[in-house]
């Protein structure tokens, strides 16, 4: 049976969806809507029809529900399995995965069996037409992601084979406002799991929550490896909580030591759409612009003028952040009085 629709692989993290999927079916809605076809979104585990209703109200048309015992746990090769299976059946046009730990172990198997593509890592979607030498495609599957180190943005297309997929980083993409009169179709999909599919079992799950959300967060205050030291590093955390914002930071300034990887904003770490966004000591990388630059305003702060951070920012400070910080700092408090 031939849809051709936009699917979503759907997670379910600690008994709720994980954000990265719901931010892919909305992703996944308006993509649907550009080639007129549905939304899907595709759910295996047990128990876990109770999620549909919350699939619909952000932009699924329908929802398969595979259920299955095996499926309670994620295994590599039994959800492999249903998922190839599922495909094969329905034969929808896309088919989306968030870039986890699932979602990258997932798709290249399921890619492999279906002998399509995969691009990994993607940073945006489209939908629109490319031509070769050969033949002209129309509405096919634009997948956006930097290459070589995050130096230029490469568009990867796979005209020629259905479905075609793609795993999309987690924060890249907004998700929809929720339709509360939302509703939608629920299907179901008899897995067919052999037994000698199950060959590892989860015996015990072992999760370390991140120390910081940066995604939730309204200010952010991120510091760069122009910030210096770990020593001086100590006066973003310092601006951060006078004005009750989050402590971010470049990927440099995290290699150099100065912050941990949670609060690593960027291309490999965080992307965030704060209200506010302060980069200290930050050139701008386009590496660490793709994870900020949705920002409702960034104030850049840095000793050098030709800075690329004072491209894209709403306010520029040229300055010492020893001298500026303390000022910024001293400012705020008199405000608050």
């Amino acid at each position: 049976m031939k849809t051709n629709e936009v699917w979503t692989f759907i997670e379910i993290i600690n008994n709720k969806i994980a954000d990265v999927s719901l931010e892919l079916i909305s992703k996944a809605n308006e993509l649907a809507k550009n080639l007129k076809v549905k939304t899907g979104a595709v759910l295996p585990g047990h128990n876990v029809k109770q999620y549909a209703d919350q699939l619909h109200k952000y932009g699924a048309d329908k929802v398969y529900i595979i259920e299955d015992e095996k499926l309670k746990n994620y295994t590599t090769l039994p959800y492999a399995k249903v998922m190839t299976d599922i495909i094969k059946e329905y034969q929808p046009q896309i088919v989306l995965y968030g870039a986890t730990t699932t979602g990258r172990d997932l798709a290249p198997r399921i890619a492999s069996e279906l002998k399509v593509g995969l691009t990994a890592d993607c940073t945006n979607l489209k939908i629109g037409d490319y031509a070769d030498r050969e033949q002209e495609y129309s509405n096919i599957l634009y997948q956006i992601r930097p290459a070589f180190g995050g130096n230029i943005i490469a568009t990867i297309v796979s005209p020629k084979h259905r479905p075609q997929m793609a795993t999309v980083r987690e924060g890249v993409m907004k998700k929809n406002e929720t339709q509360s009169s939302a509703k939608g179709e629920i299907l179901a999909f008899k897995a067919d799991i052999p037994q000698s599919l199950s060959m590892t079992e989860i015996v015990k799950k072992i999760q370390q929550e991140k120390s910081v959300d940066l995604k939730a967060a309204n200010i952010i205050v991120s510091g760069g490896i122009g910030v210096g030291t770990k020593d001086n590093f100590e006066l973003i955390h310092q601006l951060a909580h006078a004005i009750g914002g989050e402590v971010g930071g470049s990927r440099a300034a995290v290699d150099a030591g100065f912050v941990g990887k949670d609060h690593q904003v960027g291309q490999t770490g965080t992307t965030v759409r704060p209200r506010l966004y302060i980069a200290v000591g930050i050139s701008g990388q386009i590496q660490h612009m793709a994870g900020m630059h949705e920002a409702s305003r960034i104030i850049a702060i840095n000793n050098d003028p030709n800075a690329p951070i004072f491209q894209i920012a709403h306010y520029g400070i040229i300055g010492d952040l020893n001298d500026v910080i303390p000022r910024m700092i001293k400012e705020y408090d008199k405000l608050k009085k």
